[in-house]
């Protein structure tokens, strides 16, 4: 018989749907990320709670990794740049949303020229929210390795960043 937590099951949604939706998003794309988060979900609810307690994240954030991955190969396509989503245009004026998007924009033309491994690494501590540990559990790299890769990994985007021009991004309309 297996032994399932709901309350748990229900207690991870809350609180790691969002960071795997972000991290799903930076492998599988924008369109891809729902139905990869929701499949990591499905296999939370079949996986008996005893083999998942006490290392939860790293689990959700490698079945996550692994699903994403097969998510995308299966499309063969990536999508380059997210859409602003409706959320972040009601929550901020159009000037901010118009910023932030040109900001992550930046930010993810300068991540383009980073290894797949270090571009993952980022999205788990950033995107994701891990800690150092829990995103050496899922790449299976030593705590260590993982601190060298961020640091290597973020020096390059600063310096990308600092050499760059501003992108302007083109409003329909205007004169």
């Amino acid at each position: 018989m297996q032994e399932r937590e709901p309350k748990g099951v229900l207690e991870a949604l809350a609180r790691f749907e969002q960071p795997l939706l972000r991290f799903a998003s930076t492998i599988a794309g924008p369109d891809g990320a729902r139905d990869t988060v929701q499949e990591v979900f499905l296999e939370l609810c079949k996986e008996p709670w005893s083999k998942v307690e006490g290392h939860l994240a790293a689990w959700l954030f490698t079945v996550c990794r692994n699903k994403a991955i097969s998510h995308r190969r299966k499309l063969k396509k990536h999508a380059d740049v997210e859409e602003t989503d409706v959320a972040d245009v009601e929550n901020h004026p159009p000037d901010q949303a118009f910023e932030r998007k040109e900001a992550g924009l930046r930010i993810e033309k300068a991540m383009q020229g980073l290894s797949e491994r270090d571009r993952e690494v980022v999205a788990l501590k950033f995107a994701a929210g891990l800690s150092y540990k829990e995103i050496a559990e899922v790449t299976k790299l030593s705590v260590s390795h993982v601190g060298v890769i961020l640091h290597e990994a973020l020096k390059k985007v600063r310096e990308r960043l600092s050499t760059e021009e501003p992108l302007v991004l083109s409003a329909k309309g205007a004169s």
